[in-house]
């Protein structure tokens, strides 16, 4: 009898072990997985702030950074999930993200062009949809970059009375610069969709007052170029006595082609277009050509200075697939003159050889 109890209790005693046993592995591997994504999670957002965006900023494709930007964002943003959202680097991610959208969008534009120049109506009517489909997806994506940038630094530009935040070094200062500047961008093609993305208006405002925590001078213009622009969609918010909408856009201009990045003269050429001033577009488009010649461009930042080329490049080909049915020929870049080519272009083969 005693032996029967001393078996029956080594038994009990086992059994309870193993179960002990097992909730302790399952409670081990359940505390092991999280530490894994989060430690992963924030060694790819570190990389992406620390290493990643400088490398991108200094890249000449906007094509290849903007696929980046579509690629990236959903990896790095699944670790949300885990760990604190990368706001910042998310944030530019988005931004590249919505560059690829847009230039979709522009080549929609451009097939409607062509298809008005040619009287092909349907053709038309569907490029047009698709340009308004593809700037609404485009606004949506610039909204959430805008919204990015704002929560990176703990800023609300709701706020009645607000601080400017504070911001480490160049690369956070473009940053918040350039989550201003997408806000802004977001109402066009907003506006450009025929209002299928809902971005609200009141963006336009907080930005302007947000862009004053900004130097003028050192990038180029923008920060007073984002206000001009403002003060030509809502008069209200122009303070008394400042200058002309329109020659702070130039002189921003002027001061982009000095500090080596161009971004004021994309903004001047935008509200050139949107706001109906084809002498003025004619003089940016120019202006920009010419500084080819002379700009020495910020390296750190060169990829701003490419996007704004692309800005500039699709007004100038707008204009010419308008008029003529195709894109502007290389050699007529800064040109927007109605005269024919005098003589065809031909292929240079000097490389081939």
């Amino acid at each position: 009898m005693n032996s029967s109890l001393v078996n029956s209790f080594g038994h009990a005693l086992n059994v309870r072990s193993s179960h002990l046993l097992l909730l302790v592995v399952t409670f081990l591997a359940g505390c092991s997985a999280n530490p894994i994504y989060t430690t992963t999670g924030v060694v790819l957002s570190n990389y992406s702030e620390g290493e990643a965006t400088p490398y991108v900023m200094q890249m000449s494709d906007p094509q290849m950074a903007c696929a980046l930007g579509e690629g990236v964002d959903p990896l790095l943003y699944s670790f949300s999930r885990v760990t604190e959202a990368p706001e910042s680097t998310g944030s530019l991610l988005m931004l590249l993200a919505a560059n690829c959208s847009e230039y979709k969008a522009w080549e929609a534009e451009l097939e409607y062009l062509r298809a008005d120049f040619a009287g092909d109506v349907p053709a038309a009517k569907d490029a047009r949809e698709k340009a308004k489909r593809l700037n609404a997806r485009t606004a949506k994506r610039r909204y959430v970059a805008y919204q990015r940038a704002m929560a990176a630094y703990e800023f609300d530009p709701a706020a009645k009375e607000f601080e400017c935040p504070f911001l480490f070094d160049d690369q956070e200062e473009l940053t918040f610069l350039l989550g201003l500047l997408t806000g802004m961008q977001a109402i066009v093609n907003d506006a450009n969709s025929g209002a299928m993305a809902g971005v609200p208006r009141n963006i336009a405002p907080r930005a302007e007052r947000a862009a004053e925590c900004l130097d003028n001078e050192k990038w180029g213009g923008l920060p007073n170029a984002i206000r001009a622009m403002v003060w030509l969609l809502l008069p209200d918010t122009r303070p008394n006595l400042s200058p002309d909408p329109w020659m702070v856009l130039e002189d921003s201009s002027r001061l982009g082609v000095e500090a080596g990045i161009r971004a004021s003269m994309a903004l001047e050429a935008v509200a050139a277009e949107t706001f109906g001033r084809p002498e003025v577009l004619k003089d940016v488009i120019a202006r920009f050509a010419e500084a080819d010649s002379t700009i020495e461009v910020w390296s750190e930042f060169r990829l701003v200075d490419e996007v704004a080329r692309g800005v500039i490049q699709f007004s100038s080909d707008k204009h010419w697939t308008a008029n003529y049915g195709y894109r502007t020929p290389r050699t007529y870049f800064g040109r927007l003159s109605p005269e024919r080519m005098e003589e065809p272009e031909t292929m240079d083969l000097d490389d081939l050889l």
